[in-house]
């Protein structure tokens, strides 16, 4: 993916080079003729290329007209290069408007929404931190998800861009649109605790992030929710005195003590995994001889 700004020749020169996707910012690439020599050598090559408008970097005439940027003079910027795409009948674009103001955003993609067929690349930008912008950027974004809006996501952290990707899949798998990985039920500390949550749950994380197979796992500290989170649970744990109760698929399997739990738990669950794995295959063999 190329993001390109100012000199439309770099777009020429890496669309020959094999990119997979070109960017264009509409707010610094602006003439029609140089914009037409990029569509040009997009469709000779078949490259997609996506209108990333951002409000931080919105077209002169636009600022003038607006006075700021706001979502009105976003999607305006956006149907200005849709317009020109669908004159030059190049259909194979998607469109992007993004601003690091939430407000901003939501509304403005919510408004292109209505506009174009085209798939809509969604993001907060320039949303901050790890901690920030992720809370930014799951309310932002998740908000223009439950409406059934955005086709592809982009996380912008000032963060390991590792840390990216997991926030997304995170957001994704809350939001039950992608079920690859764990999702980790666990609650906060408390004085009910039977254990170390907090320390046993990050230790889970961390050491089970190669998982790939959809799974629940419930970690609850003690007897209030714990039995009801486990239940609905694939692999639950429930702190109890003077033993923890393991949960299979919602059934009261065995007791796990304390000592060693984080790397008894991680043997458990990579267990019930790969045993989840072996499940899905046949199950996905069985329906193929079926149809």
């Amino acid at each position: 993916m190329a993001d390109i700004h100012f000199d439309h020749h770099i777009a020429l020169r890496v669309a020959d080079l094999g990119v997979d996707c070109l960017r264009i910012n509409p707010g610094n690439i602006t003439r029609e003729d140089r914009l037409r020599e990029v569509i040009a050598k997009a469709r000779d090559l078949n490259i997609p290329i996506r209108i990333g408008v951002n409000a931080g970097s919105l077209g002169k005439d636009l600022l003038r007209k607006y006075s700021e940027p706001t979502a009105e003079a976003m999607v305006e910027s956006a149907m200005r290069n849709v317009e020109l795409l669908d004159k030059y009948d190049f259909q194979d674009f998607k469109v992007s408007v993004k601003a690091s103001d939430i407000f901003m955003a939501v509304a403005a993609y919510r408004d292109l929404a209505g506009r174009i067929e085209q798939p809509l690349h969604l993001g907060i930008t320039e949303a901050g931190g790890l901690r920030s912008g992720t809370v930014k950027s799951a309310i932002g974004l998740g908000a223009l998800l439950l409406d059934g809006i955005g086709d592809t996501v982009r996380i912008s952290l000032a963060a390991d861009p590792v840390e990216e990707a997991k926030v997304a899949w995170d957001m994704l798998r809350s939001l039950r649109l992608r079920s690859k990985g764990i999702n980790f039920i666990a609650c906060p500390s408390c004085s009910r605790q039977n254990f170390d949550v907090i320390q046993t749950v990050n230790e889970l994380e961390s050491r089970l992030e190669d998982i790939t197979v959809p799974m629940d796992v419930s970690i609850i500290g003690c007897i209030v929710n714990g039995p009801g989170e486990a239940k609905e649970s694939d692999f639950g744990l429930t702190g109890g005195t003077p033993s923890n109760l393991v949960y299979i698929d919602g059934v009261p399997d065995h007791k796990i003590e304390n000592d060693d739990l984080v790397n008894e738990l991680e043997k458990q669950i990579r267990a019930k995994a790969a045993a989840k794995e072996i499940q899905m295959a046949k199950d996905e063999k069985n329906l193929i001889v079926k149809v």
